[in-house]
């Protein structure tokens, strides 16, 4: 297994009136040395801090292969290329499949710990003018996903993460995507689900939720910006 690996970028953006929206899904390359805190990068901004951002949702990744999927799916037109998707991180050969929930990682004199799947918003639709996108990722689970710093410090595109500690109960985003999202009031995977420790709280009272309630959440909202009435 490969415990190293090269950025091809590191991002960062402000956050600003644009798609018809506040966000701060707009980023651009940094090649200098800056610094990581518990909450995220210098100089990056979310607009929306109920739903982005926080402790558990400190740095987002996206998959470089996937925009490969998008431009076939959706044309050339666009263009389909980090950070497209607001990644503050992007790279070769980390995908949803071999990437698990709890995985740290060195990166310079920061560690970095995979908290959660990124869940898609409507903020996606509006920023590639394509309507459904975010449920299309859902879907399929090309979704990327978040971290938590625990350890902050300097960081830079020069320096490779490496994956210096693995859960022993290892779920993969991909398999956390697929019961969160695909079968979500299967029982036996919402205990599944219970048992990764290192799940953000965010998800985690979700999973708590449905076991005890045994209805799933509305995602109107977030997938497309309304409230289903």
């Amino acid at each position: 297994m490969n415990n190293h690996f090269s950025l091809n970028g590191v991002y960062i953006g402000k956050a600003v009136k644009r798609y018809g929206l506040n966000t701060g899904i707009d980023k651009s390359p940094i090649t200098k040395s800056l610094y990581l805190f518990k909450e995220g990068l210098a100089g990056d901004e979310c607009a929306d801090q109920q739903h982005h951002g926080g402790l558990d949702r400190a740095l987002h990744q996206y998959p470089i292969e996937h925009y490969n999927y998008w431009r076939q799916k959706h044309g050339e037109t666009r263009q389909w290329q980090a950070p497209g998707m607001g990644e503050n991180l992007s790279s070769i050969g980390m995908t949803e499949n071999n990437v698990c929930i709890g995985d740290q990682y060195q990166w310079g004199e920061a560690i970095i710990e995979v908290s959660q799947p990124r869940s898609p918003c409507f903020k996606l639709n509006k920023r590639w003018d394509i309507e459904g996108l975010s449920l299309e990722m859902q879907n399929l689970s090309l979704c990327g996903w978040l971290y938590r710093v625990i350890q902050p410090g300097l960081v830079s595109i020069h320096e490779r993460l490496t994956l210096i500690h693995r859960v022993d109960n290892i779920m993969t985003i991909g398999e956390v995507c697929e019961l969160f999202f695909g079968d979500p009031l299967n029982k036996g995977g919402l205990q599944q689900l219970q048992q990764q420790s290192k799940l953000s709280n965010s998800w985690m009272s979700k999973v708590s939720q449905r076991l005890e309630n045994n209805t799933v959440e509305n995602w109107d909202f977030r997938l497309f910006g309304q409230v289903d009435k």
